[in-house]
């Protein structure tokens, strides 16, 4: 049976506000998606945006197929399959940016980020959500150690971590007016325990850890999963807890 692709945008649900609210789409900007996944944050810009218009870009084709399919009816939304890192965006182009967890696992950050601005244009607002450090995210150590899989290192999702590295890769690139925000919000997996368990399967954390394992130590690390997720088990569902930086910045006139 295949295993369903796991939903972002549902465990993602208590940071939205905090994005929404710290890009401020206006009706005239030109908006860059980068990591833009099922598009979620992309047709929001777009609805938001009645004069101007969005595109979201991400690396994964599944991921944009349900994005074009769920942007329905939003006319001034189109994605776009590309590598920020290297994609040859039209320069000066977009009046803003912002990425939902999208910016973490560029090969070259500076490179990246460079390239980015490029794309917009002077004065222009860059506004991201990216992880903390991993030893700061209660999600991970409790999947973890249910599994029986090491935390992951800060070198794939947390690579931006670090405030101070944050700093020097966007000071690099040519961006200005720095600020980050301390952000502490829980992920939802589900409305219950199996749900969750589920839900988390599709997450190289996990499944990575199960495909080396027989059938009853399979069994094993699921009945812990299911005991780790009971224990976060609230009145609307499994949450685990996370922190995150707000990481809002201006393109250099320069």
């Amino acid at each position: 049976m295949a295993v369903p692709a796991f939903d972002y945008d549902a465990e993602l649900r208590r940071y939205q506000p905090w994005l929404r609210e710290a890009v401020a789409v206006g009706p005239d900007d030109i908006v860059l998606d980068i990591g833009c996944g099922a598009g979620t944050t992309t047709c929001e810009a777009a609805r938001l945006a009645i004069r101007g218009r969005a595109l979201g870009i991400d690396v994964s084709a599944a991921r944009l197929e349900v994005a074009r399919r769920l942007a329905g009816n939003v006319a001034n939304v189109r994605f776009e399959q590309a590598d920020a890192q290297v994609h040859e965006f039209p320069p000066a182009e977009f009046t803003l940016a912002l990425s939902r967890f999208g910016t973490m696992f560029f090969a070259d950050p500076v490179a990246a980020f460079t390239n980015l601005g490029r794309a917009l244009r002077p004065g222009a607002r860059l506004v991201q959500l990216v992880w903390q450090a991993g030893d700061r995210q209660e999600w991970l150590s409790e999947i973890s150690r249910a599994v029986g899989n090491p935390p992951a290192p800060d070198d794939s999702p947390f690579s931006l971590g670090d405030p101070a590295a944050v700093s020097e890769v966007l000071t690099t690139a040519g961006f200005t007016d720095l600020r980050l925000t301390d952000l502490a919000e829980p992920l939802w997996y589900g409305p219950d325990p199996g749900t969750a368990v589920d839900a988390v399967r599709p997450l190289r954390l996990v499944g990575d850890v199960l495909a080396q394992l027989d059938d009853a130590e399979t069994e094993h690390a699921l009945d812990r999963l299911r005991e780790v997720m009971a224990t976060h088990q609230s009145a609307d569902g499994v949450w685990l807890g996370s922190r995150a930086w707000l990481v809002t910045a201006c393109r250099g006139a320069g």
